[in-house]
């Protein structure tokens, strides 16, 4: 048996999910003669957001048209691939504590984590949302309090406007997150990608407290594994070791693939998604059967020249596909590097993207893997499914 890392949504997860979706129309009513062009608004968002960044200018979120694409359509996703994976991220807060969420934009992680993690409802949390935008900010607030009011609201929302890396008074984040906020920035980045997460990776560590922890969430492309894979070691440098997805707390092996054909994202289907989300997706030309992320979420800082214990684990990172003579794989992220886990179409399909697999003790010795039969295309460590535990 395996750890699964996107769990499905418990019942009351997806009924709070689907509130959202009439929350926001609460909160925000559509006029018709608007409604009728909702579809449009998402898809020129959409290219706004991806293909035509250069026309796109920093209070692009400010307009009414594409303020209202937003709310209903990217921040329901956006919440909805969080929901999947806060369920399993072992999160843990004490009264009083401090969550500081920098380009937080509509407050999207702390609707999320509302909806994921009822168990935490009831501590009495601050959240320090920054974004430069006031007005998603405001939206965002809005909508989280009509989401919570009958749970009295025992977590407090302090929404900042300003720009990332601007000062933040208080005490050092019990959780300091980033929802996909640095693929925002590093396309203009004239700095080389490992200097861009160098630097931020020493901001995120000075905003969490040394027993705090960072969460830090991108669209699953490959420029954003590359990055994932880049704040990684910054913050390992910095004695966070990273508690997920990675299955162990050595350099990443897929740093160097990360920046060509392999990447570290993760895949996992929307059928427990809204429906009017759906529906709205394919009316704007963009529908969503699956969903994509990359993530990190590193631990307490640690004595940096603490050693590693070697990890006798492995995390599924690939959709399945086919092999010669019936057989499929899937690549895998280890300790030693990428590895292509082969099988049975059946056998492969049950162990999902995200998965993270137990090594049997009888593996080959570092040394016998070295030597190892290598999968010729990626040159990754070949093992079978049968022997994973």
């Amino acid at each position: 048996m395996g750890s699964f890392l996107f769990p499905e949504l418990d019942p009351s997860s997806q009924v709070a999910l689907e509130r959202l979706v009439r929350v926001i129309d609460e909160v925000f009513p559509l006029p018709a003669r608007f409604r009728a062009t909702l579809a449009r608004d998402v898809a020129d968002l959409s290219r706004l957001l991806t293909s035509e960044r250069s026309r796109r200018n920093d209070g692009y979120l400010g307009e009414a048209a594409h303020l209202s694409a937003y709310l209903r359509y990217f921040l329901p996703w956006n919440v909805f691939r969080l929901v999947r994976l806060l369920g399993s991220l072992p999160l843990q807060f004490q009264d009083q504590d401090f969550v500081t969420d920098v380009g937080s934009g509509p407050l999207t992680f702390p609707l999320a984590l509302w909806i994921a993690r009822p168990d935490l409802r009831q501590r009495r949390l601050t959240f320090r949302c920054l974004d430069r935008t006031g007005k998603i900010l405001e939206a965002g607030k809005q909508i989280f309090s009509a989401l919570t009011k009958e749970a009295g609201e025992p977590w407090t929302m302090v929404t900042i406007r300003g720009a990332l890396g601007d000062p933040i008074r208080g005490d050092g984040a019990a959780l300091v997150t980033a929802i996909n906020l640095f693929n925002e920035l590093f396309w203009d980045s004239r700095a080389p990608l490992w200097s861009f997460a160098e630097k931020n990776g020493g901001l995120l560590n000075s905003l969490a407290s040394p027993s705090g922890s960072i969460l830090v969430v991108e669209p699953g492309i490959p420029r954003s594994g590359a990055f994932i894979a880049e704040l990684r070691s910054a913050l390992l440098r910095e004695g966070r070791l990273p508690l997920a997805p990675c299955p162990h707390g050595g350099p990443c092996p897929l740093q160097s693939e990360s920046r060509g054909a392999k990447w570290c994202h993760f895949v996992f289907e929307t059928d427990s998604a809204p429906a009017s989300l759906k529906k709205l997706s394919i009316a704007a030309g963009i529908p969503k059967e699956r969903a994509t992320l990359s993530f990190l979420f590193a631990g307490p800082r640690t004595p940096e020249a603490k050693p590693v214990e070697p990890a006798a684990n492995l995390r599924v990172i690939s959709d399945p596909f086919p092999l010669d003579r019936g057989r499929y794989g899937r690549y895998a992220c280890a300790e030693w590097g990428l590895t292509l886990i082969t099988g049975s179409r059946t056998a492969l399909e049950a162990s999902p993207s995200g998965l993270l697999l137990g090594l049997p003790k009888n593996l080959p010795s570092p040394a016998a893997r070295r030597d190892a039969e290598r999968d010729k295309k990626s040159g990754a460590l070949i093992i079978d499914r049968s022997l994973l535990e």
